[in-house]
C-alpha cells in the first residue's frame, strides 16, 4: 500500500525523473535529425516538422483517453504499462520505411507518452504538500532534460547509426524501466470508476482557474516547440552547416535553463508562483530577441536558449504546483486536461516552425515564437487581473 504525505526518497525521485525523461524523449527524439529522416521517409523539408507533431497528437489523445486511468487505477502498474506500450511505438518507428509507419510508430510513441503525467501525479500524490513544489521540481527536471537529452543522443548516434539507434535505444530503456518500477516502486490501492474521473475532469475544465493555466499552458509550449522544432535548420543551413550531433549538442545549453526546475519547486512550496511567472514569461519573450539573431551570430542565441528554457519551467513547474494542490483528488485528471493544452501547443509550435523557416527563414520562425510567448504573458495578466477583482470587497 502506498504511503501519503510521506517524504519521497531521492533515489525515487530519481527513477521517477528518469521515467519521464525516457518517455518524453521519444516525442522528440526527431527534432535534431528531421533533416534526414524526412529525406529517408521521403517527407518534403516543409512536412517535416510533422514527424514532431504526430507524436504530439498522439500525446493529446492520450491526455484524453488513458490519464484519467490514473486516478482510478494503480498508477505503479499503469507507468509499467504505458512504457512498455512506449517501446512499441518506437520499435515501430524506427523500422519504418514510409512515411505513414514513421507517423503511426510516433502517434503510438505520443499515446503512451501520457505516463509522464501518471508519473507526476503519482510524484505529486505521495509527499506532505509542503514538499510537493520540491519533488514536482526534480520529476519535472526529468520531463526536460529527456527533451533536451533527446537531442543529444539522437544527434550524436545518427552520426553513427543513422536516425533510427536513437528510437532503438529508447525502446530497451523503455523496457528496463518498465521492469523497474514494478520492482522498486510501492503500489497503491486505488479504486474508482473511470467514467466517473472522466466527468469530474469535464467539470473541472470549465472552471476559470484551470483554463487560464492551461491556457498559459498552450501558448508557452507552443514558443518551446517553436524553438526546439525549428532550431536544427538553421543550424544545418549556410553559415553554420552543423552535423546531427553538432545540433544535438545545442541540447546541452537548454539543460542550463532546465535546472531552473528545482528552483521553481521551492518558489511554489513558498507560495509565490504567481508572481514569479509573470516575470517568468516576460522573459520568455525577451529571450526571443537574442535568439532571433541566430543566422549571424552564436552567443547571444546561446544566452537567448538558457533564458527560454529557464522560463518555460519556472511557470510549467508553478502550474502544476496550484493545480494539484487546488484539486488533490483528481491529479491524474487534471495534470491530463492541463497538458492536453501543452499538446496542442507543442504541436502546433513544431508544424508552423517548419513552415514558416520555409517561407521566412529564422526571423519568421522567431517572431512566431515571440508572439506565442507574449500570448502567455497576456493570459497570464489577464488572469491574475481578474483574480484581483474578484477579490476587492463590493
Amino acid at each position: 500500500m502506498l504511503l501519503i504525505g510521506v517524504a519521497m526518497s531521492g533515489w525515487r525521485k530519481l527513477l521517477l525523473a528518469v521515467v519521464c525523461g525516457v518517455a518524453v524523449a521519444g516525442l522528440y527524439a526527431a527534432q535534431p535529425v528531421l533533416g534526414p529522416m524526412g529525406r529517408d521517409l521521403g517527407l518534403p523539408a516543409e512536412s517535416t516538422g510533422w514527424l514532431v507533431a504526430a507524436g504530439q497528437l498522439g500525446y493529446l489523445a492520450g491526455l484524453v483517453l488513458l490519464v484519467p486511468l490514473g486516478d482510478v487505477v494503480d498508477r505503479r502498474r499503469l507507468v509499467a504499462a504505458h512504457l512498455a506500450i512506449t517501446a512499441v511505438g518506437l520499435v515501430v518507428t524506427a523500422s519504418a520505411s514510409v512515411a505513414w509507419a514513421a507517423f503511426a510508430g510516433l502517434a503510438v510513441t505520443g499515446l503512451s507518452a501520457v505516463v509522464v503525467q501518471t508519473t507526476v501525479a503519482y510524484a505529486a500524490s505521495v509527499p506532505p504538500p509542503a514538499e510537493r513544489g520540491r519533488t514536482l521540481g526534480v520529476v519535472t527536471s526529468g520531463v526536460v532534460v529527456g527533451i533536451l537529452g533527446a537531442r543529444v543522443v539522437t544527434g550524436a548516434l545518427a552520426d553513427v547509426w543513422g536516425w533510427r539507434g536513437g528510437y532503438v535505444l529508447l525502446a530497451v530503456l523503455s523496457l528496463g524501466l518498465a521492469v523497474l518500477v514494478l520492482v522498486a516502486l510501492p503500489g497503491e490501492e486505488r479504486v474508482g470508476r473511470y467514467r466517473e474521473a472522466v466527468v469530474a475532469l469535464r467539470r473541472v475544465v470549465g472552471q476559470r482557474a484551470f483554463l487560464a493555466r492551461g491556457l498559459v499552458a498552450f501558448f508557452l509550449f507552443a514558443s518551446f516547440g517553436t524553438l526546439w522544432s525549428g532550431l536544427a535548420l538553421p543550424l544545418a543551413a549556410s553559415p553554420w552547416r552543423w552535423s546531427g550531433s553538432g545540433i544535438g549538442l545545442v541540447g546541452l545549453v537548454g539543460l542550463a535553463g532546465a535546472l531552473g526546475a528545482a528552483r521553481a519547486g521551492r518558489w511554489a512550496d513558498a507560495g509565490r508562483a504567481g508572481p514569479v511567472a509573470g516575470v517568468a514569461l516576460g522573459l520568455l519573450v525577451l529571450s526571443w530577441a537574442a535568439i532571433a539573431v541566430l543566422p549571424w551570430t552564436l552567443w547571444p542565441p546561446v544566452v537567448g536558449v538558457v533564458a527560454l528554457d529557464f522560463a518555460v519551467q519556472v511557470v510549467h513547474v508553478g502550474n502544476q504546483h496550484q493545480l494539484t494542490a487546488a484539486y488533490p483528488e483528481r491529479v491524474s485528471g487534471v495534470i491530463g486536461g492541463y497538458m492536453v493544452f501543452y499538446s496542442l501547443g507543442s504541436a502546433l509550435g513544431a508544424a508552423a516552425t517548419t513552415a514558416l523557416f520555409a517561407a521566412h527563414g529564422w526571423v519568421g520562425s522567431s517572431l512566431l515564437g515571440a508572439g506565442f510567448a507574449t500570448g502567455a504573458l497576456v493570459v497570464w495578466a489577464v488572469d491574475r487581473l481578474t483574480s484581483r477583482a474578484g477579490r476587492v470587497p463590493r
